[in-house]
């Protein structure tokens, strides 16, 4: 990937449109399963999502590996999504853009205030 490319994000297009074109050959289940993960997932990535990519290769990759073996979407990711994407992201717990951004907010008034006191 060349400068350009991560400017512009023009990659992650690409690899993007690659993932839903692999997605679309899924069986219906499966599709809503991706749906599910790419909607559980987003939460845990940084600002372009950039370090979410190889993590929704292997789940799309999972996906389609038991979809060709003939199991149920079911069996492979069990009743709870949004903790199957969590242990993905990191496990319970993991930090979001959410919780870094609250970090990042908080030191900076902390050092604001800091300044102001002394």
């Amino acid at each position: 990937m060349n400068f350009w490319e991560k400017v512009t994000g023009s990659d992650l297009t690409r690899e993007w449109k690659a993932f839903e074109a692999r997605a679309e050959v899924l069986p219906d289940d499966y599709r809503a399963a991706w749906g599910q993960i790419i909607a559980h997932l987003f939460p845990y990535g940084d600002f372009t999502g950039r370090n979410l990519m190889p993590i929704l290769d292997a789940a799309l990759g999972l996906l389609e590996e038991t979809a060709a073996d003939g199991q149920s979407v079911h069996e492979v990711l069990g009743d709870d999504i949004r903790g199957f994407c969590a242990a993905l992201a990191g496990g319970e717990g993991a930090r979001t853009y959410r919780d870094r951004w609250r970090e990042q907010l908080n030191r900076n008034v902390a050092r604001k205030l800091s300044r102001l006191g002394g």
